[in-house]
């Protein structure tokens, strides 16, 4: 039973920062490549940043420069750090994990919520 939370949305005024966190269990961690994607209202979900288990990374385009994905597998945690939010950020944020090993199927978190105001 793999499961992942997502913690660290709120509201929050432009230029401002976020870190969201996303902790795993049910699965070997380091063995999973981690993404975090965002879904705003009437938009389909996205990719907004992904680190391989080698912690390669990339980025969306609408988001290089402000934003950095990064993990800690000792805490089975990774962390979306968003910088110099806009408006167009706001969405719901989630966690996504996949075994870099079987390339099995995704797991993914609830969600959480990220709110910039003008």
């Amino acid at each position: 039973q793999v499961q992942l939370v997502e913690s660290g949305g709120g509201l929050v005024q432009a230029g401002g920062s976020l870190r969201l966190s996303c902790t795993v269990s049910g699965t070997i961690f380091s063995n999973n490549h981690m993404a975090w994607y965002r879904q705003a209202p009437g938009k389909q979900r996205e990719l907004v940043g992904f680190i391989s288990r080698g912690r390669n990374t990339n980025y969306a385009d609408s988001v290089k420069g402000r934003f950095t994905i990064s993990r800690d597998n000792a805490k089975n945690t990774v962390f979306l750090q968003m910088n110099s939010l806009k408006p167009e950020d706001t969405a719901v944020y989630y966690c996504n994990a996949k075994d870099a090993l079987t390339y099995g199927k995704d797991y993914w978190g609830q969600g959480t919520q990220v709110t910039v105001s003008s």
